[in-house]
C-alpha cells in the first residue's frame, strides 16, 4: 500500500509542478509569455550554455524571440567547439536582424570575446563591440558607445572579482556565491586557464560581508563556486584557506546550508573531509571533478591524483558518508574497453549518487588536440551510452537502501493540496544540488516553510528522484 502511494505522490507531484512550470527548461511559450510582459526599458539576458548537451527536444529556439523582443541578449558559450560555431553563426544571425532595422546593434560578450578578442574583432566585423569577462562591469557605457557609432574592443584583463549588487535568478532562497576564479591545473583537455586566467581567490573578509548580505536578503543555502574550490586561498594566503572559509560561513545566522562544488581530489585533506562531517551547517555532499580514474588516461591529461590516490580519498568519504558528484570524459585520447571499465568498477565499487558523463571534445590550443590515438566520435559516444547504464544501476540500488531513512530536506517550492489532503512540495536532500542533480517530491500533513530544512521519511523513488513524507 505505501508503494502505491508513494507512487502516486510522485506523478501526482509531478503534474502539478508541470502546470507551474517549475522544470528544469522553460518552454517557448513561456519564455515568451513573460518576455511579453516585460518593458522595454529592462535588458533581459537568457543562458545558452551548454545546450548542447541537452536533448533536441528539450531545446528552445531562443534566438527566434529576438524577432520579437529588441531588449534579449543572448548569451553564448565558447568552451567548447560546437559552441564557438554556435556564438558565430548567432552573431551573424543578429547582423542579418541589424540589417532588416529589428536591432540596433551586436554586441558579442563573454568567453568568445575573451579568449579570441582580436581575431574575433578583425574578423566579425558585423559585431559593434567586443566585450570580454572581465569587462561586465562596462556594460552600460559600451552600449552608449556603440549607440553612438563607437566600434570599440574590451578584453583587458583586470583579474578582478567584483561582486556588486545581486540579481538571483535562482529560487530566493539558494545562491550561488564565487569564491575565486581562474585556474592554474593546466588540464590538457581544457581552454578554461587561457580564457579566465590564472587562479585567483576573493579575501575572506570580502565573501563572508557577501554572504551575509545575501542571507540578509533571505538566502538559506550558499552554493561555493570556483574552477577548483579546495584550492581556495593558496593565492591569498601562501596554503589553502577553504576550511577557514567554511568555518567563517557557518557563524552566519539564519544560514542552514552550505554546499561545495567542484573540489578537486589531490586538496580534499582529512581536514577538510572532517570539517564537512562534523560542521552541521555544512552538507555532506562535495562535487569532485574526476575525469577518469586510469592511471596512464589521468597522467595524459595532466590530472594530478592517480588511482591509488583516488580510492583512498573515496574509502574516506564513505566513511564519513559524504555523498559525492563526479564527472567524466569518455574518449580521451588513448581510451579503450578496457580503460572505461576501470570507470565502470569505480562507480560501482564506490556509488557516486551523481555523475555526468561527457564525451572527450577536441579542442584547438590544448595539448590533448594533437595527441596521438584520438577515438572515433561513434565510440566516444558508445563509451557514454555505457557508462550512463552503469550508473543507472548504482542510482536504482541507492534509492531501494534510501527507503525508510531520515534525512534532511529543503523545500523549493509547493504545490496546493493532493486529492488525499497532503500538502505536495519539492525539494532536495543533502545529496541534491539545484538544478544538476534529483529532486524529491514531499508531502506533509501540514503546511511547510519555503527554504527551510525538514527530517523527511524516503518512501519511494523514481529513477534520480525521491519520494519523502514529513511526519
Amino acid at each position: 500500500m505505501k508503494e502505491i502511494n508513494s507512487s502516486y505522490l510522485l506523478e501526482e507531484c509531478k503534474r502539478k509542478l508541470a502546470s507551474v512550470g517549475l522544470k528544469n527548461f522553460l518552454t517557448e511559450a513561456e519564455l515568451d509569455a513573460f518576455l511579453a510582459k516585460v518593458p522595454e526599458n529592462v535588458i533581459v539576458v537568457l543562458d545558452e550554455a551548454y545546450t548542447e548537451f541537452t536533448h533536441p527536444s528539450e531545446r528552445v529556439n531562443s534566438f527566434a524571440l529576438l524577432d520579437k523582443y529588441p531588449n534579449l541578449i543572448v548569451n553564448t558559450c565558447a568552451f567548447l567547439e560546437s559552441s564557438r560555431k554556435e556564438s558565430i553563426d548567432t552573431v551573424l544571425e543578429m547582423a542579418g536582424y541589424k540589417t532588416e532595422g529589428k536591432c540596433k546593434k551586436v554586441i558579442i560578450t563573454g568567453c568568445l570575446g575573451q579568449k579570441f578578442g582580436q581575431e574575433v574583432f578583425d574578423g566579425l566585423t558585423e559585431a559593434d563591440a567586443v566585450v570580454g569577462t572581465d569587462n561586465y562591469g562596462k556594460i552600460c557605457d559600451i552600449v552608449a558607445e556603440t549607440l553612438g557609432g563607437k566600434r570599440s574592443l574590451y578584453v583587458a584583463c583586470n583579474r578582478g572579482i567584483t561582486f556588486g549588487k545581486r540579481v538571483l535568478t535562482t529560487a530566493p532562497h539558494v545562491a550561488y556565491l564565487k569564491i575565486a576564479d581562474g585556474c592554474d591545473n593546466y588540464c590538457t583537455y581544457c581552454l578554461i586557464p587561457y580564457i579566465r586566467g590564472h587562479f585567483r581567490s576573493v579575501p575572506i573578509e570580502e565573501i563572508v560581508e557577501h554572504a551575509k548580505q545575501l542571507v540578509d536578503g533571505g538566502v538559506r543555502e550558499l552554493i561555493l563556486v570556483a574552477q577548483d574550490t579546495t584550492k581556495y586561498g593558496k593565492d591569498l594566503y601562501g596554503k589553502p584557506a577553504i576550511v577557514e572559509l567554511l568555518r567563517k560561513l557557518s557563524e552566519i545566522e539564519n544560514l542552514s546550508w552550505i554546499r561545495l562544488l567542484y573540489c578537486y581530489p589531490e586538496l580534499m585533506t582529512d581536514e577538510l573531509i572532517d570539517e564537512i562531517a562534523t560542521n552541521d551547517r555544512i552538507v555532506n555532499y562535495a562535487d569532485i571533478p574526476l575525469q577518469h580514474v586510469d592511471n596512464a588516461i589521468l597522467r595524459r591529461m595532466n590530472r594530478k591524483s592517480n588511482y591509488e590516490q583516488l580510492t583512498a580519498l573515496f574509502d574516506k568519504l564513505s566513511a564519513k558518508n559524504i555523498a559525492v558528484r563526479s564527472t567524466f570524459i569518455c574518449g580521451f585520447p588513448g581510451e579503450t574497453d578496457e580503460t572505461v571499465h576501470e570507470i565502470a568498477d569505480f562507480l560501482t565499487r564506490y556509488k557516486l549518487r551523481n555523475v555526468g558523463f561527457f564525451a572527450y571534445s577536441r579542442e584547438e590550443g590544448t595539448k590533448a588536440y594533437d595527441m596521438p590515438d584520438q577515438v572515433p566520435q561513434r565510440k566516444k559516444n558508445a563509451y557514454v551510452k555505457r557508462m550512463y547504464k552503469v550508473q543507472q544501476g548504482v542510482v536504482k540500488q541507492l534509492a531501494e537502501e534510501d527507503i525508510g531513512k531520515t534525512n534532511k530536506c529543503i523545500i523549493d517550492n509547493v504545490d496546493e493540496l493532493t486529492r488525499d489532503g497532503k500538502y505536495c512540495y519539492v525539494g532536495r536532500t543533502y545529496f541534491m544540488a539545484p538544478e544538476i542533480d534529483g529532486l524529491c517530491y514531499i508531502s506533509s500533513d501540514k503546511p511547510l516553510e519555503i527554504g527551510k530544512v525538514y527530517d523527511a521519511v524516503i518512501v519511494g523513488a523514481n529513477g534520480y528522484d525521491l519520494v519523502a513524507e514529513v511526519r
